[in-house]
């Protein structure tokens, strides 16, 4: 493990693939080697790309890749597929997405498995954003899969979400009312060149608006804060709370690159105003207590099902439920009794 950590910190492309894998097959060892990886990083810009299936986002992914390369910057990408649910691999991890970029190096693409995960994103790939980081990447693009408002666990990993909507997609636009609205930092009319994309930046645009009126009424301050802040009252506000984003719109026709330059400029506007705000931190903090929740929930649960298999199995239980010799909310309290007693003495 010594070893491949030094490969990779010293920019072994094949180290860092080992180690990718390594985490995604959650290979014995893989804890020891994020938990040395993580003083490392902290370093790269993470990008997370979603939307609806047909929006684009790999064509996108790999036009933004190719821009941040003639800028002279590396780039991992992570593209979460659907999982099979007979083997828990990506269904499309063997497809061709980064045509464009093939042969560089400098361009890391590594498809992963959403392994069931309702948001499109498994603990996994927060571990292997972590091996980005630390690899030395600028730009860390993840693509999640097209699957809806459950696309709100991007938020969690990225830094900056960009929303991809498909022209004439009034549907889709009601749908992300339903709760993808939330996670926006920006919104992108990919294949603007079609009919329709007109209407659909219109949506988008009253579907902001309202969204602002309603956080402006939820809040109490009526108005927004711009990103600099003025003298007077707008700064009083801004000693309330951060400056305010309000997500852009920007149209791309990715396969031609019609629109990128505007697209990566709002993206590292975002990222001026979530260091200037403070936003960055505020989000790093609360991307590390979701993590470390979710590692406890899912430690908890490998242990309580290793204890249920000591006890003879599920099975057992189940049928004294179905006999009514004891509940389901008994059988919870009984398998947790042994832990909660050990957490009050170590206390």
């Amino acid at each position: 493990m010594t070893d491949l950590i030094e490969d990779l910190l010293d920019g072994d492309h094949r180290a860092l693939a080992r180690t990718i894998t390594k985490i995604e097959d959650r290979a014995p060892g893989y804890r020891d080697l994020v938990s040395e990886l993580h003083e490392h990083t902290g370093h790269a810009d993470v990008i997370g790309i979603t939307g609806s299936p047909g929006a684009g986002k790999s064509t996108l992914v790999d036009k933004m890749a190719e821009e941040y390369r003639n800028r002279g910057l590396t780039v991992g990408v992570i593209a979460i597929d659907p999982s099979s649910p007979f083997t828990g691999g990506a269904v499309l991890g063997d497809r061709i997405r980064m045509a464009s970029n093939t042969g560089d190096m400098d361009v890391f693409f590594r498809s992963m498995s959403a392994r069931g995960s309702l948001g499109g994103l498994s603990t996994a790939t927060t571990d292997a954003v972590k091996a980005l980081d630390a690899f030395g990447k600028d730009k860390i693009i993840i693509e999640t899969v097209g699957a809806g408002q459950n696309e709100v666990d991007i938020v969690r990993t990225a830094d900056t979400v960009a929303v991809l909507v498909p022209p004439a997609s009034g549907d889709d636009v009601q749908m992300l009312k339903a709760g993808i609205l939330e996670i926006a930092d920006l919104f992108v009319v990919n294949k603007a060149d079609l009919d329709g994309a007109n209407r659909t930046v219109q949506e988008l645009r009253e579907m902001i608006e309202m969204r602002r009126d309603e956080l402006a009424v939820a809040t109490g301050h009526h108005g927004t804060v711009e990103k600099t802040g003025d003298e007077g009252e707008a700064s009083d506000a801004a000693d309330d709370e951060a400056p305010s984003w309000s997500p852009p719109i920007v149209e791309t026709v990715a396969k031609r690159g019609d629109g990128l330059a505007d697209l990566l400029s709002v993206l590292d506007d975002h990222r001026e105003y979530l260091v200037e705000s403070g936003r960055l931190e505020t989000k790093a903090r609360d991307r590390y207590a979701a993590e470390i929740r979710t590692l406890l929930r899912e430690d908890t649960a490998d242990l309580l099902a290793e204890e249920i298999e000591a006890r003879g199995g599920i099975e057992g239980f189940v049928d004294r439920v179905l006999d009514r010799e004891t509940d389901p909310y008994a059988v919870a309290d009984e398998l947790l009794s042994p832990i909660e007693e050990c957490v009050e003495e170590n206390r």
